[in-house]
């Protein structure tokens, strides 16, 4: 999910305006999820199709940072940099995760004080390698990869995609990729209209059907990423930043469409959204530029925090969730919390980013990647 580019290239830095803006939409989802009865009546109703746009945004920007570098640089120098640029927060996430389990004991996961130290512990340590845990090893109830830290199902994926590009796909040509990314689409499609729910959430448990859904959000976003900046022809967009920043929140913020009777509909739109309007929003963020100090340092601030919080909300968002639900809090009642949840999540991920991300990946580029 990550968009940083290398030292040798600019940055996008609106692309990276927009990861953040997608990131606080992402922690705002969760946050109102809490008071959700089912996937029918959550507020920011597609907040979960931030993950796809991640996806496409990390397509995107690696075909930038290093497709024309592969003369120069090793499969293993590539998968060095990835590391160093996102194994660090992977590793505080965890910790964080471990941190705040023991006070996430609620009616949600009312088993969760019976979890011995060293279970979870161990756990933690898995989580370091992004190596999934299969349900049997689950310690909270929701049968997640990564129980710590839920969201890092989709570091896992993200790595998949990565490791696919750096082997196979880099090599590809524009028309191979374009049947790759058709034939992706055609899968996205059949999981978003056959889908048991009407979306196409999941993708974070390691069984048949999560690892199915996982793949499909994958596969076409990214790779639909580094095919769009192959073939697209950049152009001259004026204030890039506001207009997709709009699109981008009224695409999560969109009303559930069919409600229990036409779940499909609902699926429909998920894949619309992600094959057509997705990559509509990175073509007019690549093509745009900064326009005044103030819009470069949102940019910039925002891009900056976006992987730390996207990487660091959800500990505090079980603790909030179990809250809610052992308590009965309404919405109303929730909100000043909420509120409080969300500005946590953004301290937390500034503070992890100054005091730690940023001085460890230094260190690591000064050793590891010469």
């Amino acid at each position: 999910m990550d968009i940083t580019l290398t030292p040798t290239k600019p940055h996008y830095k609106i692309l990276d305006g927009l990861r953040g803006v997608a990131a606080l939409m992402v922690v705002a989802f969760h946050i109102f999820e809490a008071n959700a009865t089912s996937h029918l009546d959550q507020i920011i109703n597609h907040g979960y199709l931030a993950v796809d746009f991640f996806f496409l945004l990390s397509g995107f920007v690696i075909g930038y940072a290093y497709d024309d570098r592969w003369k120069n640089i090793t499969i293993g120098n590539f998968f060095k940099k990835r590391l160093i640029r996102l194994q660090p927060m992977v590793i505080l996430g965890m910790i964080i995760g471990a941190i705040c389990f023991y006070f996430q004991d609620s009616v949600l996961w009312p088993t969760i004080h019976e979890v011995p130290l060293w279970k979870m512990l161990f756990i933690m340590v898995i989580g370091f390698t992004l190596i999934p845990v299969p349900v049997s090893m689950d310690i909270r109830g929701w049968s997640e990869m990564h129980p710590l830290n839920g969201p890092g199902w989709s570091l896992f994926f993200e790595y998949i995609a990565n490791i696919l590009y750096a082997l196979f796909v880099r090599k590809f040509s524009k028309k191979l990729l374009s049947i790759l990314v058709f034939i992706s689409a055609l899968a996205l499609i059949h999981l978003a209209l056959t889908g048991s729910k009407g979306d196409i959430i999941g993708g974070w448990s390691l069984d048949q059907e999560q690892l199915h859904i996982g793949f499909c959000r994958v596969m076409y976003p990214f790779f639909a990423g580094l095919l769009l900046f192959r073939v697209a022809k950049l152009t001259q967009i004026k204030n890039a930043f506001l207009i997709c920043s709009i699109l981008l929140i009224l695409t999560f913020s969109w009303p559930r469409i069919g409600g229990e009777e036409n779940l499909w509909m609902n699926g429909l739109y998920d894949a619309l959204i992600v094959i057509f309007i997705f990559p509509l929003i990175v073509f007019l963020g690549a093509s745009g530029k900064i326009e005044g100090p103030f819009s470069s340092k949102i940019c910039n601030f925002f891009g900056d925090i976006s992987y730390p919080i996207y990487i660091t909300h959800y500990p505090l968002i079980y603790i909030y969730t179990g809250w809610v639900a052992t308590n009965k809090v309404s919405l109303e009642d929730a909100l000043p919390y909420g509120i409080l949840t969300f500005v946590s999540s953004i301290v937390l991920a500034y503070a992890c980013l100054k005091l730690y991300d940023e001085p460890i990946r230094k260190w690591l580029k000064n050793k590891f990647d010469q």
